[in-house]
């Protein structure tokens, strides 16, 4: 008889923590491991998203202001070099031009660069998705053949059937990608689709070739916020 395929292993998300904030990808912490980041206009709802997957109230700051959230912001799951991202939000900020455009830049380099990073999960709201931004996301992480994990964000705030026609139309919009992107609708405030995203989560974290060359960094050797004085 054939052995059946071992199962992919379960991270406990529960045990996230921050780890860091980073205002540029020099900052980031060693480019080891694997990263999920996630990212989306600011009143996407991604740091009540984080918020829910990760069953903890406060772990990603929410703010009434949407645009709060102007650094990279890393989680760390239970061990060194297993990491959930916070990317900064855009487009909707009342911030200038010009650090709309460094973020533009910021984002692109991270997404382009970060070696450790296996997936994006792009947020949008259910009721306005595909936005210019979410395009400009979704381009990005095309030319970086990076895989795109989209929640529609706020599924509460619509009757089922709406809702359920909003997924079909972004499926139907990204056909052309659906080798590289998956959609789902998703709930922080009802906590649905939380145990979608974690399979989709322990997909690309939890292989366990991933810690190759981590090394446990702990004391002198943790990264130090940036920003602490």
């Amino acid at each position: 008889m054939a052995e059946s395929a071992p199962s992919t292993p379960k991270l406990h998300y529960r045990q996230a923590r921050f780890l860091i904030s980073a205002a540029t990808l020099a900052q980031c912490p060693t480019d080891v491991g694997a990263e999920v980041a996630f990212a989306g206009r600011s009143n996407a709802g991604k740091s009540s998203a984080i918020n829910a997957l990760t069953s903890q109230k406060a772990l990603a700051r929410t703010s009434k202001t949407p645009g709060r959230t102007q650094l990279i912001n890393y989680f760390t799951i239970g061990e060194t070099g297993r990491h959930l991202v916070d990317l900064p939000g855009y487009g909707y900020a009342k911030v200038p031009d010009k650090v709309k455009r460094e973020w533009q830049s910021h984002l692109s380099n991270y997404l382009r660069n970060r070696q450790s990073l296996r997936g994006l999960v792009l947020l949008m709201d259910v009721r306005h998705p595909l936005s210019e931004f979410d395009q400009m996301m979704l381009g990005w992480a095309d030319e970086a053949k990076m895989p795109v994990h989209i929640l529609l964000t706020k599924a509460d705030k619509l009757k089922r059937g709406p809702a359920a026609a909003s997924l079909q139309k972004v499926r139907h919009a990204l056909k052309e990608w659906e080798d590289l992107v998956t959609v789902q609708l998703f709930s922080s405030l009802k906590y649905s689709g939380v145990e979608q995203v974690h399979a989709k989560l322990d997909e690309w974290l939890a292989d366990p070739s991933v810690m190759d060359g981590v090394e446990e960094m702990t004391g002198d050797e943790a990264p130090q916020d940036p920003f602490d004085d």
